[in-house]
């Protein structure tokens, strides 16, 4: 752990269970979960866990945008639908990159992005 750098992040969920299965699906997270309100997340570049909410984080209301990076943005894409996921913003390009939106099944909103051609 680094003194004073972000260490650990805390997701809302409606659905632990459905967020679990869908982030296991497309990223392989391993899950640990510490009650029937609360499960840890690891093996997602930072540890984390999903908090029980009725609350859903996005763009559109001030939310924090959590963003993954992918060498292949179609194939993460096809993956996000596959396991249930929206695409909430489709791939459009940026000073660096392309990315898209989407959001779990709990209506949180998350980006994916990459800097390889699409």
């Amino acid at each position: 752990m680094e003194h004073e750098k972000i260490n650990y992040i805390e997701l809302s969920a409606r659905d632990l269970i459905a967020n679990k299965t869908f982030f296991t699906n497309i990223f392989n997270w391993q899950f640990v979960d510490y009650g029937p309100e609360y499960s840890a997340f690891n093996n997602a570049g930072i540890d984390g866990g999903f908090y029980q909410s009725d609350l859903h984080a996005s763009t559109a209301n001030g939310g924090a945008l959590v963003v993954f990076y992918s060498t292949d943005l179609e194939g993460t894409m096809a993956k996000i639908q596959q396991a249930g996921g929206t695409i909430i913003k489709e791939n459009f390009s940026f000073p660096g990159g392309h990315r898209f939106h989407f959001s779990d099944p709990s209506d949180n909103e998350y980006a994916v992005w990459s800097d390889k051609s699409v």
